[in-house]
Order: structure tokens, then sequence, then C-alpha cells
């Protein structure tokens, strides 16, 4: 906008006070809650200790952890706001909240019952961010090939919802986020050891996954994978074998695989990861969890659990010897430097 000389004093300060305006609005859209820009580099900048050993998502004021059997919200600054201690719908079919995320005001959970290594009842369950509340399920394909869900985010931007597999890592699976149909899965090469969470930003999925073991001290790892074009694959009419296991089939009586017909993954895309952190600043390597991006800041928030022994993902008291009496929780915040 030019301004002419002979212009009224108050035209001119109109203006002026128009290009302000515009100013201080651009200014705050590039620091608006819908940042989640993927760093480089980050630097520990606190850590918070929270009930929850699940899972973490963020939005523009508060922190959501997931406990096994349980919902929190925290502030900012760790203290707890708001519980949900009863969150199943159906406590015989579900006893398991993995990481989760949230959008639009919403709670994304990934619901199962887990025994020792295996999931069952495996549903996308959503929650209220504000009270806490269960709103509605959307229900899981197993014809996918999925057998566990250890976590689950949000791709904003192709609007779809992922999850994970604790139990056999090679694979992360899509949903449509408006429909809940299966949308395709993504190869994971290499495999992550054991996925406890993912999250996506700029087209990339973050996955947080566990070595195996809480013992060793040795450091849990994120890694990184290209997510921003996932071709629909679907399900379509076919043959496979039936596993067993992730990674059995079963046999017949002469020791040949069973094959079952109907519905079957239509395909998968081949997604390359690579190493973006190792986790060696947590106070002790223990079972890594849920990871998120606060949309404010890109701070990238890590949970982590220590002090107790795990076998098959199942916490089996505490490390007596090294003094811990109970498993700790807590929240790792991470500045990004760049």
């Amino acid at each position: 906008m030019h301004l002419r000389l002979d212009m009224p004093r108050n035209l001119v300060i109109f203006a002026n006070m128009k290009k302000l305006i515009i100013f201080i609005a651009l200014v705050l859209t590039a620091f608006s809650a819908d940042a989640q820009h993927v760093g480089k580099k980050y630097k520990l900048e606190k850590v918070i200790e929270v009930k929850g050993r699940q899972g973490i998502a963020i939005d523009e004021n508060y922190y959501y952890v997931s406990s096994t059997t349980a919902l929190y919200k925290y502030d900012k600054e760790g203290n707890l706001i708001a519980e949900n201690t009863m969150p199943f719908q159906n406590p015989d079919l579900a006893n398991h909240f993995g990481d989760i995320d949230i959008y639009n005001g919403e709670i994304y959970c990934g619901l199962e019952k887990f025994e020792y290594g295996r999931g069952f009842n495996i549903a996308i369950s959503v929650y209220d961010a504000e009270t806490l509340q269960w709103k509605r399920d959307l229900p899981w394909k197993p014809e996918s090939g999925q057998v566990e869900v250890s976590g689950i985010c949000v791709d904003r931007d192709n609007e779809l919802v992922w999850m994970c597999d604790w139990v056999d890592s090679r694979y992360v699976y899509a949903y449509d986020l408006k429909t809940g149909e299966y949308h395709s899965k993504m190869q994971c090469r290499p495999m992550p050891y054991w996925t406890q969470g993912i999250f996506i930003a700029d087209g990339k999925m973050l996955f947080a996954a566990d070595d195996g073991e809480a013992m060793w001290n040795i450091p849990d790892n994120i890694y990184i994978a290209d997510v921003s074009d996932v071709p629909y694959t679907g399900l379509v009419d076919g043959t496979e074998v039936v596993r067993e296991t992730a990674f059995s089939v079963r046999l017949d009586e002469n020791g040949k695989p069973v094959k079952r017909s109907g519905k079957v993954a239509g395909g998968a895309k081949a997604g390359r990861l690579k190493l973006l952190r190792e986790m060696s600043d947590f106070k002790r390597a223990g079972e890594i969890e849920g990871l998120s991006i606060d949309p404010v800041n890109d701070d990238l928030v890590v949970l982590n659990n220590r002090g107790t022994q795990i076998v098959l993902g199942m916490s089996q008291g505490p490390i007596t010897e090294e003094g811990y009496d109970r498993e700790i929780h807590e929240l790792y915040i991470y500045k990004k430097v760049k």
C-alpha cells in the first residue's frame, strides 16, 4: 500500500494501524497452535512426573496422559487438572490403553484387551478432551493383519488415523479419519524392535521404540519415516494362511498351513525408517512409551517408565536392588535446537 502525501492524517493513521494488525496476525499465525514441526536436534529442558504410564497427547493448554486403565489431564506445569480412572465401556472386553493423540478436541486412544504379548478386541476409542469421557469407537479390521495396538496418532494433513503394533512392529496401520474404514498399512524397514508410540508432523511419522528389556540400562530410541504419500490399498477378496500367532501359522493334521478365503489386506507401502534420536538422557533406561509434539512451541515430549522389571510388556514389580519401590512415570520435555 502506498500512502499519498495529501491523505488526511486520520486516514494515514488508519492505514498504518491496518498494516500493524496484518503484521501481528502474520506473527501469530507463525506461532499458532498448529505448528508441530519435527526438529533434527533436541535438548532436554525439564522432566515432569505423571501418573500415567502409556501415552501423551498435547493441545494448546494441556498435556493428556494415558495410563493402562486411565486418562489424566495436566496443565503444562505438571499440575493434575482432571482424571478418568474408569474409562472403559466394557471392562470385560478391554483393559489397556496405549499411546494417544488429540485432534479437534477429541482424544484418540488405542483400546484392547492385553495379555502377555497379545492384544484382543482392538478398537480406536475416542474421548472428549474437556471431560475425558468416552464418545465413540471406530472398529478394527483383523483382516489387516494387526494383532495389537500400542499407540495411535492422527495424520492431520491426509485425514488418517494410524495404529502401531507392539507385538509385530513390522507394520503400522491407517484408517480413514472420517469414515473409520481401513485404508492401508506401511511396512517398516528396518523394523523397530517394539513400537510403543507414534506421532505425525511435517508428513513424517515418529516411532518410540522399546528395546524389549528394562534391566540392562540400554537406551531406547526414536525413529522417523516419511508418510506424506500413503496410497489407498484397502481390503480385497483373496486367500491367505491362518496365523496361530504373529509369527507362526496354523497347521492341519497333515502339517500343511491352513488357509482361509475372504477379505485380506490389499497391499502395503514400504516405509524407510531412520534413527532420529537415542534416548540416552533418560534418568534411567526402562520402557519408552508415547511421544508427541507441542502445537504451541514444537517441544518434543516423550513418556518413559523406570524402576520396574518388564516381561512381555507387563510390569513384574520394582527393581528393589536399585532402591525402587514403585514404577516412576515421567514426561521428558525437549526443546528443538534446530
